[in-house]
């Protein structure tokens, strides 16, 4: 299975301290299908970058790119157009606790 990174662009700066009622309700939803995905073990790791510009990172496994894009084009924040996604293949290469 092949490791992806992707970067999620938030819309404007100090996006995470600034969520409309809407765009809060789409971010519970992204955070919900992170755990479950996470739970499910295809997952790596996520997290977003603080600060003043709030980019989202996910680390995952699919299995060729066309699955790795229908992953990222699945998740709420990406397909109701709120967050931009920046798609890359990936190699984990140093892990603490796996290596």
């Amino acid at each position: 299975m092949a490791e992806w990174i992707v970067f999620l662009h938030a819309p404007r700066e100090r996006f995470a301290e600034t969520l409309s009622e809407e765009e809060a309700g789409i971010m519970g939803d992204h955070w919900e299908r992170l755990q479950r995905l996470h739970a499910e073990g295809s997952i790596v790791l996520v997290g977003p970058t603080l600060g003043d510009v709030n980019t989202g990172v996910a680390v995952f496994e699919a299995d060729d790119e066309p699955a790795a894009q229908r992953f990222v084009a699945e998740d709420p924040s990406v397909s109701s157009g709120l967050l931009e996604a920046e798609l890359r293949p990936f190699r984990v290469s140093l892990l603490r606790g796996r290596d």
